[in-house]
C-alpha cells in the first residue's frame, strides 16, 4: 500500500530477513504417505461427497469412495471434516517468519509482490523439491518496477528505479536475471489516500514499455493501482492483472468491461482495505478462538494495528466491496490475496478473513475457495498445486465442518500437510527476548540485516539515506550512514534504524535491559534517537537528542527511565538527521546493558 504516515512510521521498513529452512520433525506419522478416509473433498473446483484420498511419496496417488488403502499407510479419519487443497495467498510481502506463519494456517504457497530478490533462488529449490518443510513455498516479483522516489522506494531498501521508457527492456531483463517469477509495476501517486498526488509514479510510456517487455520475455505483468483512472490505463496497456482493487470510488461498467475483455485477473486484497477503513477485521480475526491459539505474539500485534489515517478515507472498504461485486457479476477472475505484511494483516491467518470478505462481496463460498486454490494456480502457471487430483503435490488442509456452506469453517484446521508430510502447528510461543550484550553491526562486509536505512519517503518526502560498513576507532566495524535531508516534507528526516526482533517492528521483550550505549561521530549536525515500543507500534516514541563531532563520542541512553519507552515490547531504535542538507555520521560499539 502507498499511504501517508507520521514521522515515526518510517520504521516500517521492508527488510528481507530469511530464516533457516530446517524444521523439527512434526507430530504425526513422520512420512509422506497418508490416507485421509471418509472425508468431504473440495478438489479446487467442486465439492465431492464422502471419499478417500491416498497420498504416496508426497503426491496424491488416488481418490475414490471405496479406495483400497495399502498396508502400512497411516490413516487419518476425515469424518465430519473437509479436505482442501493447500491455500494460495496471491499477494504477500514475505520475509522473516512469514512463510512459517503462513503454513501453520494452511497457506502452503505465497505469491510475493516485493521482497529481497536474494531469497528467490533458495525458494525455487524448495518449491521444486518434495522434502519436508516447515514453511510455505514462495514465488516472487522480487524487486518491483517503480519511478524514482515512487512507492516502493520509501522503505530504506535501495532498489533500482525506471525513469526512461527506453530502459524498460533492460530493466525487465535484469529483474528476470535476479530470479523474478513475474513483473510487478506500481502506478500510484498517493492521491487515493490524500486527495492529491504526493509522490512520483511511472509514466504512461514507461508502463506500456514495461508490460510489453515482460510479455516479450514470457512473464506476467501485474500492476499495483489504487485509483479507477490508473486501473483503466494499465488495463489498456495490456496488464495481466491488478493486485489491488481500485477503491477511490466505485467504477462504472466501462472499466469492468475492459478488465473482462482483456481477460485480466484482480486480487482485491480486501483485508488491507478493511484496515484502511478501520473496520476492525484484523482484531476480530485475532479474537477468533479457532485462530487465536496458533497466533504468534508478533502476529497478534500485527492484526491489532491500523493505519493512522484521516477518517475521510473510511470509504475505501465499501468502495472495494462494491467494485468486487461488480467484477464478480461480470465474470472477472478474482484471486484471494491479503497484502500480508501490512498493518491489520498477518501471514496465513489473514487468508481466512480474506475468504470471508470475498463472500461478503458476493462470491459463493465455493467461488471464494477457488479464488484461494485453483484460480491462482491456473493464472500463475502453478501446475502441480491448487487442486486435489492424482499426480499433484500433496499440499492439503483438513478442516472441521463444511466451508462450502460456511466459509469460516476454513479456520477450524485439524491438520496441514506439505509435500505429504504433516505440519507441526506450534502453539503460541513466548515473546522473543533480547538480552544485554553487543549489537551486531555488520555481517559478511554488509550492514547486519537488523539494520536498515529510514527516510521521510514514507510520507512522500525526498530525503535519502544509505548504509555502508567502515572501520571504527579500534579497527572494528562501524556502520556508516550518509545521505541528504530534503526540506519540504512536514517532518523531514533520514538515518538508520535497528530492529531487535526477527521482523521489522516485531515486539521483543527487553525487560532485562536498562540502557543503550553506543559510540557516534559525525559532521557536527545534531541527530535524534527514537525508541519505538509498547502495544501500539504507532504510539509516540521515546526521544533523546544526540550531538556529534569529528571525534568518537560515547552516548548513553537510559532506556529504562526514558519517557514513552516500554521495554517489555521493544520494537526499534532509530538515529536520524533532521536538518536540511547533506549529512554523515557513523555508529560503532553498540551495546545493550
Amino acid at each position: 500500500m502507498n499511504l501517508p504516515k507520521p514521522r515515526w512510521l518510517s520504521v516500517l521498513v521492508l527488510v528481507a530477513l530469511s530464516g533457516a529452512a530446517g524444521a523439527a520433525e512434526p507430530a504425526g506419522d513422520g512420512g509422506d504417505d497418508v490416507a485421509i478416509r471418509d472425508v468431504r473433498v473440495f478438489d479446487g473446483q467442486r465439492m465431492l461427497p464422502t471419499t478417500t484420498v491416498l497420498v504416496r511419496d508426497g503426491r496424491i496417488a488416488a481418490i475414490g469412495p471405496k479406495l483400497a488403502i495399502p498396508a502400512g499407510v497411516p490413516v487419518v479419519e476425515g469424518a465430519g471434516g473437509t479436505l482442501l487443497p493447500g491455500l494460495i495467498d496471491a499477494h504477500t510481502h514475505s520475509y522473516g517468519e512469514a512463510r512459517r506463519d503462513a503454513l501453520r494456517f494452511g497457506v502452503t504457497t505465497e505469491l510475493d509482490m516485493f521482497t529481497d530478490h536474494r531469497l528467490i533462488a533458495e525458494a525455487r529449490k524448495e518449491r521444486e523439491g518434495h522434502a519436508r518443510s516447515d514453511r510455505a513455498d514462495l514465488w516472487s516479483a522480487g524487486t518491483l518496477v517503480t519511478a524514482k522516489g515512487g512507492h516502493g522506494t520509501e522503505y530504506g531498501l535501495a532498489i533500482p528505479t525506471l525513469d526512461d521508457p527506453a530502459q524498460a527492456e533492460g530493466f525487465v531483463r535484469d529483474r528476470i536475471g535476479e530470479g523474478s517469477d513475474y513483473i510487478k509495476l506500481v502506478v500510484d501517486d498517493g492521491a487515493a489516500y490524500s486527495g492529491k498526488p504526493r509522490i512520483p509514479t511511472l509514466s504512461d510510456a514507461s508502463v506500456q514499455a514495461t508490460i510489453a517487455a515482460a510479455h516479450r520475455q514470457k512473464k506476467l505483468a501485474m500492476v499495483h493501482v489504487a485509483q479507477v483512472k490508473d486501473a483503466q490505463k494499465v488495463i489498456d496497456a495490456g496488464a495481466d492483472g491488478l493486485i489491488h482493487v481500485y477503491s477511490d470510488r466505485v467504477a462504472d461498467e466501462t472499466l469492468v468491461a475492459a478488465i473482462k475483455r482483456r481477460g485480466a485477473f484482480v486480487t482485491p486484497t480486501l483485508s488491507v482495505m478493511a484496515t484502511l477503513s478501520r473496520a476492525g477485521e484484523g482484531a476480530k480475526l485475532a479474537a477468533d478462538p479457532r485462530i487465536a491459539p496458533m497466533l504468534q505474539p508478533a502476529q497478534k500485534d500485527a492484526l491489532n494495528q491500523t493505519f493512522p489515517l484521516p477518517k475521510d478515507i473510511d470509504q475505501h472498504l465499501p468502495n472495494a466491496l462494491e467494485n468486487v461485486r461488480r467484477l464478480h457479476a461480470a465474470g472477472v477472475t478474482l484471486l484471494a490475496g491479503t497484502d500480508a505484511g501490512n498493518p491489520g494483516t498477518t501471514h496465513g491467518a489473514s487468508q481466512h478473513a480474506e475468504l470471508a470478505l470475498l463472500v461478503q462481496a458476493g462470491l459463493s463460498p465455493l467461488e471464494a475457495l477457488r479464488a484461494a486454490t485453483s484460480a491462482p494456480a491456473e493464472r500463475f502457471g502453478l501446475s502441480d498445486r491448487g487442486r486435489i487430483a492424482p499426480g499433484l503435490r500433496a499440499d492439503l488442509v483438513l478442516v472441521d465442518g463444511d466451508p462450502g456452506t460456511d466459509i469460516t469453517a476454513t479456520r477450524a484446521i485439524r491438520t496441514v500437510w506439505k509435500n505429504g508430510y504433516s505440519v507441526a502447528r506450534v502453539a503460541d510461543k513466548p515473546m522473543p527476548r533480547v538480552g544485554v550484550g553487543a549489537v551486531e553491526l555488520s555481517r559478511d562486509g554488509q550492514p547486519s540485516p537488523n539494520w536498515s536505512a529510514t527516510t521521510d519517503q514514507m510520507i512522500g518526502g525526498r530525503s535519502q539515506s544509505k548504509l555502508a560498513v567502515g572501520r571504527g576507532r579500534d579497527g572494528g566495524a562501524a556502520l556508516e550512514v550518509a545521505g541528504e535531508v530534503v526540506a519540504g516534507s512536514p517532518n523531514a528526516w533520514a538515518g538508520a534504524i535497528l530492529f531487535p526482533g526477527v521482523e521489522p517492528m516485531a515486539a521483543t521483550d527487553a525487560g532485562g535491559v536498562r540502557e543503550l550505549v553506543l559510540r557516534v561521530r559525525g559532521d557536527g549536525k545534531p541527530l535524534t534517537l527514537l525508541v519505538f515500543s509498547g502495544a501500539d507500534m504507532y504510539g509516540r516514541p521515546g526521544m533523546q537528542q544526540v550531538e556529534t563531532g569529528s571525534e568518537w563520542r560515547e552516548i548513553k541512553v537510559p532506556l529504562a527511565s526514558l519517557p514513552n519507552v516500554d521495554l517489555s515490547r521493544l520494537r526499534g531504535i532509530s538515529l536520524a538527521a533532521a536538518a536540511p542538507g547533506p549529512f554523515a555520521f557513523a555508529i560503532e560499539a553498540v551495546e545493550l546493558r
